[in-house]
């Protein structure tokens, strides 16, 4: 049972490691502030949630995962206040991006 946990926990990681990327990708390549912030914001969710999920079993039960599944809920919070706040500045004209 541990070896399937070992490679649900690695699978999971490594997913969530390709979305990083692809949310970084997306950041360098995209052309204007609305879709780079599109895609760094969807990915990242994302790759954080399957992080999260991979590390589930790993952790002791259940403080271990009310921490984590905390630090999830802060970043996402967090990610969608920036967000906001970041398209506003680029609709309104703010600071170039």
């Amino acid at each position: 049972m541990s070896i399937a946990l070992g490679l649900f926990t690695i699978f999971a990681v490594v997913a969530g490691a390709f979305f990083f990327l692809a949310g970084t990708v997306g950041l360098l390549r995209f052309p204007d502030p609305l879709t780079r912030l599109h895609a760094l914001t969807k990915a990242d969710n994302l790759g954080l949630g399957l992080v999260v999920i991979g590390l589930l079993p790993q952790v002791a039960w259940p403080l271990g995962a009310i921490k984590l599944i905390a630090i999830w809920l802060i970043v996402l919070f967090a990610a969608t206040t920036v967000s906001q706040l970041m398209a506003r500045a680029a609709r309104d004209g703010g600071p170039p991006v």
